[in-house]
């Protein structure tokens, strides 16, 4: 009914509240305006009989119309549903083509020949050679190498375990329906008899999973079975088996497998039932009452959640470290996942691209807590567990600015109560309801106060000791308008996050001789270095914190950043490209290089606003690539502003 590119075609313009333009649509799909042209015809050709429409707005781009609501959603469950045929699913860029192979290579028994993939994906050799050098780097992150012989083809290799993560994330949890020739491999019914199983065991024993998990298991129990019938075993060492046979999870693994074996007539071993408890102690939730919750908290692990907090609170100024419903949320998430970290096992996060895009400094955030704990715990964090971080810390910042109202300032004073009543006045007059004056103080009662409940402090003396909220130094007078300004970044700063961060010597538009990812972290790096603006080890660092987690958030836009502050001040260098380049797995055509300034206070959540506003605007990215001018970029930033 549909192909690939036109159902990608109709999930974007779902997406849009507004218009999506031609060039955008031809840019993720890799294919001419014109091409997209004939693509709508066909599409709204397709829609009229299922109550919706494509409409050409002159000058703007399409917009989908939808008139009869419920035939147009079981439209959509019918194409959703359907199960393409191969020809459809054919891998078009090197991602999916990497994905392809390595789904391929798990599903084999034996060797597949280079020439035979190569056909079956329509590829030229050199191509596939190159394809293959990722797959190889793909498996390593695994601990799976790719075994090549001569006449026989590539074939995967390694620990069972291993092998099994892998191809729960390759060969199930991907989009694209697996191909016809392994179709019959692994039925959909099987998993949801197992899921079954595992509903009626964890509702017995009074463990909650999330939908997710209870998936993640089933598939898993079923990659088991299918393993364990071809002869194959999971082995793990001694101590750990033991370990996990005294956990009351293994009783329930045990009572699950005891169904499996029955249905499907295969006999479990016992480090395979060890292997399921595994997950049951790597996915179970807590859901007593918070006093019973307290009475479980481990405090290793609370220990872990407020150095993951302040390592946040440094960096990003959330003011979030002390929400005890945040504290809460990541403890019991964290003492179930360190069983996975241990353990090195996958588990899939499909709301991932959406929490990038829509939660950027909440992600940025989990990159941070998630670097922390890896650092203490001596285990490897990745980045679908660095989402489910973000989760919890989103909802504090939500929760936070809900509450947050004028901005609260105190007064330090040495000159008596005349001198505070001054500055105090001449705030009020200057800033009105915006500044909320809890009150004055002498420097040696500070500590009286606390500093969780004020956003920075207005002081007429100098303050020696650093403290945890920005001090701004000002005459006894309040008098110039250096003062001023320097309380108006802080009182106003929604209103000035554009202005503050951009500059027309740290823009760089439409550089069409960067091709890249490599190439435009390498020139950005190499123009900031010269203008005395970053140090040295500037790119070093930016690749550290890609490597970490891709900073592609989607829409065609790149935020990369150093994993640690490489700068003086806080800025944004902009660089354009008038073609996209593949980023990790994403077109990019907007770089916004984000700098900030070492041991900042700075609060930048307006700046941070801000730009996922226009990670989130078709239209902004659409104009900001096509600006030929600083100027003309400003004024279209200005709107978002």
């Amino acid at each position: 009914m549909l192909n690939y590119r036109l159902k990608q075609i109709l999930r974007e313009l779902m997406q849009e509240e507004g218009t999506v333009t031609s060039t955008y649509l031809a840019t993720i799909n890799n294919v001419t305006t014109r091409t997209i042209r004939d693509d709508m015809k066909k599409l709204d050709d397709t829609l009229h009989a299922f109550g919706a429409s494509v409409e050409s707005v002159m000058g703007k781009g399409y917009q989908l119309q939808i008139t009869d609501d419920t035939n147009f959603k079981e439209f959509l469950k019918s194409i959703f549903d359907f199960n393409d045929t191969h020809a459809n699913v054919v891998p078009r860029t090197p991602e999916e083509r990497v994905a392809y192979i390595i789904k391929q290579l798990l599903l084999s028994d034996g060797y597949i020949k280079s020439d035979d993939l190569a056909d079956e994906i329509f590829v030229s050799k050199s191509t596939l050679q190159n394809d293959i050098k990722e797959v190889r780097h793909t498996l390593l992150e695994y601990d799976l190498r790719l075994d090549s012989r001569p006449n026989y083809g590539l074939k995967v290799e390694g620990n069972e375990l291993k092998l099994r993560f892998c191809m729960a994330e390759y060969v199930f949890d991907r989009n694209e329906p697996m191909p016809e020739a392994h179709s019959d491999s692994i039925s959909q019914t099987d998993i949801d008899k197992i899921s079954a199983i595992i509903l009626k065991e964890i509702e017995t024993h009074h463990i909650t999973l999330s939908d997710i998990a209870i998936n993640n298991l089933a598939i898993h129990i079923m990659i088991a079975y299918k393993r364990i019938e071809g002869g194959y075993h999971v082995t793990l060492v001694n101590q750990d088996l033991q370990e996990i046979t005294e956990q009351s999870e293994y009783a329930v693994a045990i009572e699950i497998v005891q169904e499996v074996e029955d249905i499907f007539h295969v006999s479990f071993p016992k480090v395979e039932i060890a292997y399921i408890a595994i997950h049951l102690l790597g996915t179970k939730m807590l859901t007593q009452s918070s006093q019973a919750v307290e009475q479980v908290m481990d405090q290793t692990i609370i220990d872990l959640v407020n150095l993951a907090l302040n390592k946040i609170e440094e960096r990003l100024q959330l003011g979030i470290q002390h929400d005890k419903e945040l504290i809460m949320a990541l403890h019991l998430h964290l003492k179930p996942a360190i069983n996975r970290f241990k353990f090195g096992m996958n588990i899939r996060n499909p709301m991932l691209d959406d929490i990038k895009r829509n939660y950027p400094l909440a992600f940025e955030a989990g990159i941070i807590a998630s670097l922390a704990i890896e650092k203490e715990t001596v285990t490897r964090i990745d980045e679908n567990e660095v989402g489910y971080l973000a989760l919890h810390i989103g909802a504090a910042i939500e929760r936070r600015n809900l509450k947050t109202g004028p901005k609260r300032c105190l007064i330090v004073c040495a000159s008596g109560l005349g001198t505070s009543q001054l500055i105090y006045y001449k705030l009020k007059s200057q800033f009105g309801q915006h500044l909320d004056v809890i009150g004055s103080t002498e420097y040696y009662q500070l500590h009286q106060y606390n500093l969780q409940e004020i956003d920075f402090i207005v002081s007429s003396i100098p303050i020696p000791k650093k403290l945890s909220i920005p001090v701004i130094e000002v005459n006894a007078i309040l008098g110039g308008d250096h003062d001023i300004s320097k309380i108006e970044q802080l009182v106003l700063e929604e209103k000035q996050a554009m202005d503050h961060y951009i500059q027309k010597e740290l823009t760089f538009l439409q550089q069409e001789q960067l091709e890249s990812k490599e190439a435009v972290l390498a020139f950005l790096a190499k123009e900031l270095i010269r203008m005395e603006i970053v140090e040295v080890d500037f790119l070093e660092a930016v690749n550290e914190r890609e490597h970490v987690a891709p900073t592609s958030f989607g829409n065609l836009v790149a935020i990369p950043h150093p994993i640690t502050p490489k700068s003086e001040r806080t800025f944004l260098t902009i660089c354009t490209l008038p073609k996209p380049i593949i980023w990790h797995d994403k077109p990019v055509q907007f770089i916004c290089l984000l700098c900030v300034k070492k041991n900042s206070q700075e609060n930048l959540q307006a700046m941070y606003k801000w730009l996922g506003k226009i990670i989130d605007s078709r239209r902004a990215v659409q104009q900001l690539v096509k600006a030929k001018t600083f100027e003309e970029l400003r004024k279209i930033l200005k709107e978002y502003d």
